[in-house]
């Protein structure tokens, strides 16, 4: 019986091919890891692969970016090669609604969804294919640093492919996790540079003997005179400069354009011309900033008649043509951490004479006279040598034939069987894997099901000045007014809600309008903030409480520390630093811890301000000193009486301690915060927070009404800080119990969370629910969810105690 060519008991060997050489011999950057079938004693033959079904993981066209034409053109360039082989795609959505994709799309994943991976994980488990190729980008999966990736990986039961387009020399913390957990979820991995198989090896670790190292794929293309394509441009008996890609700051294009000033003087007839759209996200950003700055550069220059702007995403066949038109490709990124450049690869590929910057990509490819490198930045250099290349014509040609039969190694015929190869080697090594295409998870292993964010009625309370205080049912009272505690922590929730990364379309704006709150009640005069404002816009004090004011402190840190938004970060650190002075004088034990939750988060952004360290040494102290005085053995408490937001204090030292490195606030933190959940669990177990109808004084009768959503809020808080800190997974027990307070788990077995209106009622009375939804129950949900899903998110894509992960 033949199998692929091949008979029964014939012997093989499996043999390490040199180079992906041409035939004259000349030197290539892909040596040393090809591995080639071929009989004892003949020449490679073509198998035919037993792999049936492929799946490719990442951002697939209609989609515009680079990964998406990835992604495409390996799955056509697979299927083409192998026929008998299933390949569809699973893609990532980074917009509601998601593309017109075409047939071989199978399973959409919403990019910022978590339980969308588990769903497609699940997909995939079902489907069963023999293989999943995943394209890996930090920025093109959710969570942090691409995160939410790796929940779908550590479900799936096949092996996986891993091609890296990314291979960071510094990663972040974040992003060093991830990689390590991508790499040990992954069967094989795929680098596209020698550089990449070294870093992968020596800065994560990699397993040398998983590593593939496959370029990157490119079409084919006739070797031609690049006057036979210039007549479809218009730019007949003119010289063609190239770049093209999706256009941003970070391409350099700007240094181009400053050389073509000393080009033209030698040169009168060459034209550039810049391919490609600007990126979409630049543009849901900045708009066309960026492209209009460089055209008023180009006139600056007065070079414009010689500069053209192809504003589009092409396709391929019409790319294919532009490049042929090219006598030069330049790519003048600035960034030299470029591990790979599909365009590069392109104009490479297709016989260009390439004058690049030495990004990673660029200084392996063009080494050894295969093209030119410039310094990054340097617009004289770049003149230089494209004037010294149009003059040698002979270099120029010897450089553009030397690509051109190294290319011939990149076309994407070639590239699908190397990946191929890479397919059935994982298949062979993941055969350990467990082939059961669905695994059913018990409770506790399920991650748990948080209710759906809805901001409705925090809009609702909304208005152009701010976030009213309280509500009739659901309607804002206006006779109320506004205050500064409301908005300090509705500007908290948005920060956080950036983080999460999905967003509604409108936090931005109503972070803009707490941001502007704040603003107008600090009153730079006295250095303290005004708390009360009327619908007419009348502040109704001199100066606020305490508490409000280390509230006000407490979200501004959170501006400074955490808000992605430039604008926000300085408007709040001008005002932090104005404000806070004032708390040394304070005797609020509520508004020292306030105010130490935003020191801490200001100083993860600034952390060589000496006054921010200097106060929250003295707040510090002052909790401990006040702790150290009530404390008995029956009552490891601050105060002679448990009475609102208790939870803050104990989360204020169990933060304050861990940054600070002094374990004996750590642990008193820890302490009072053990103490108080069991002061607040009923005889069911259910959260039970002290009630504000006379509080719990020492030796006195406990209040068990009204009970506040503002102090699920904090305990829920406190106990994720405890959980982050010590990785002790009873905290996190603790907070998913007081969580669940709002959604019925409770003394009265009612709902305070209205999943209809997006909004909380104001209480648990002692026989029914406070039917107005005001702002401090809203928000004091919405934090909650905020900061379960946080954590949530962190504990599923890692699945372990997350202690390294953002104090919330």
């Amino acid at each position: 019986m033949v199998h692929g060519g091949f008979k029964r008991g014939q012997q093989f060997t499996l043999i390490l091919n040199r180079a992906l050489l041409p035939a004259n011999g000349v030197n290539t950057p892909y040596q040393n890891h090809r591995c080639i079938v071929q009989h004892s004693g003949g020449s490679p033959v073509q198998t035919l692969s037993e792999i049936q079904r492929i799946a490719f993981l990442g951002d697939y066209l209609p989609r515009k970016c680079g990964i998406a034409t990835f992604t495409a053109d390996v799955l056509s360039a697979v299927a083409a090669k192998h026929p008998q082989t299933q390949c569809f795609a699973v893609p990532v959505n980074d917009l509601k609604g998601g593309y017109e994709y075409p047939g071989e799309v199978r399973f959409e994943i919403e990019e910022q969804d978590l339980s969308s991976y588990q769903r497609a994980a699940d997909f995939l488990n079902i489907s069963n294919p023999d293989v999943v190729c995943v394209q890996h980008e930090f920025g093109i999966y959710g969570g942090p640093a691409g995160s939410h990736l790796l929940a779908l990986l550590r479900e799936l039961r096949m092996p996986v492919v891993t091609t890296l387009h990314t291979i960071l020399r510094e990663p972040g913390s974040d992003q060093r996790r991830v990689m390590q957990e991508l790499i040990a979820h992954s069967t094989r991995l795929v680098t596209m540079t020698e550089r990449g198989r070294q870093m992968l090896q020596e800065i994560y670790q990699a397993p040398p003997a998983i590593i593939d190292l496959i370029p990157h794929g490119i079409p084919d293309m006739p070797f031609v005179d690049p006057n036979y394509y210039k007549d479809q441009f218009g730019v007949e008996g003119r010289l063609v400069l190239l770049t093209f890609g999706l256009l941003s700051p970070n391409k350099g294009i700007e240094n181009v354009l400053n050389a073509l000033p000393a080009i033209l003087a030698e040169f009168p007839n060459v034209v550039y011309i810049v391919l490609g759209a600007t990126h979409p996200n630049l543009v849901r950003e900045h708009g066309e900033a960026y492209r209009l700055g460089l055209e008023r550069l180009a006139k600056k220059n007065k070079v414009q008649k010689h500069v053209i702007f192809y504003n589009r995403f092409v396709e391929l066949e019409e790319l294919k043509e532009f490049i042929g038109a090219a006598d030069l490709y330049i790519t003048p990124y600035l960034n030299e951490a470029q591990i790979t450049s599909g365009t590069l690869a392109y104009a490479f590929g297709a016989g260009k004479a390439v004058i690049s910057t030495p990004y990673w990509h660029a200084a392996e490819l063009l080494a050894d006279d295969r093209g030119v490198l410039v310094p990054f930045g340097d617009a004289k250099t770049i003149a230089r040598e494209v004037i010294s290349l149009l003059h040698d014509d002979t270099r120029r040609h010897a450089m553009r034939k030397t690509a051109y039969k190294l290319g011939r190694e990149m076309i994407w015929s070639h590239t699908a069987q190397l990946y191929m190869r890479s397919f059935e080697q994982a298949r062979s090594e993941g055969g350990m894997l467990s082939r059961k295409s669905f695994a059913t998870k018990t409770l506790d292993q399920a991650p748990r099901e948080l209710p759906e964010l809805k901001l409705d009625h925090l809009s609702r309370m909304t208005d152009s000045t701010g976030l009213f205080q309280h509500a009739i049912f659901t309607v804002p009272n206006f006779s109320e007014g506004y205050c500064t505690d409301d908005n300090a922590r509705a500007f908290i929730l948005a920060v956080l809600l950036d983080e999460m990364e999905e967003e509604p379309e409108n936090v931005r704006t109503l972070a803009t309008t707490y941001a502007a709150f704040l603003h107008h009640a600090f009153d730079p005069k006295t250095r303290r903030f005004h708390n009360h404002l009327s619908f007419d816009r009348r502040w109704l004090d001199e100066q606020g409480s305490e508490d409000s004011h280390g509230r006000a402190l407490w979200a501004l840190g959170m501006g400074v520390g955490r808000s992605p938004y430039r604008s926000f970060q300085v408007m709040s650190g001008q005002v932090f630093a104005q404000a806070l002075p004032a708390v040394t004088a304070f005797s609020s034990p509520r508004a020292w811890a306030f105010s130490l939750l935003g020191i801490h988060e200001y100083l993860q952004r600034l952390s060589g301000d000496r006054l921010a360290h200097q106060i929250r040494n003295s707040l510090t102290t002052r909790l401990m000193e006040l702790f150290n005085r009530t404390t008995q053995p029956d009552w490891p408490w601050f105060e002679d009486v448990l009475s609102y937001d208790n939870a803050k204090l104990a989360h204020a030292l169990i933060q304050s301690g861990r940054a600070m490195g002094q374990a004996p606030v750590f642990e008193r933190g820890l302490q009072a915060l053990r103490w108080l959940v069991e002061m607040q669990t009923g005889e069911g177990g259910d959260f039970r927070p002290i009630g504000s109808n006379g509080f719990y004084p020492r030796g006195g009768a406990r209040a068990a009404f009204d009970q506040q959503p503002v102090e699920a809020q904090a305990m829920v808080s406190a106990c994720l800080e405890a959980y982050r800190a010590t990785s002790d997974a009873w905290w996190y027990e603790q907070a998913q119990r007081v969580f669940d307070w709002f959604l019925g788990w409770n003394d009265l077995g009612l709902e305070l969370y209205s999943p209809s209106t997006g909004g909380c009622r104001d209480a648990l009375h002692v026989d029914r629910v406070n039917q107005n939804q005001g702002a401090e129950s809203t928000l004091a949900f919405l934090l909650s969810l905020a900061e379960m899903q946080l954590t949530q998110n962190a504990v599923t894509v890692f699945n372990q105690p997350v202690s390294q992960i953002h104090s919330l």
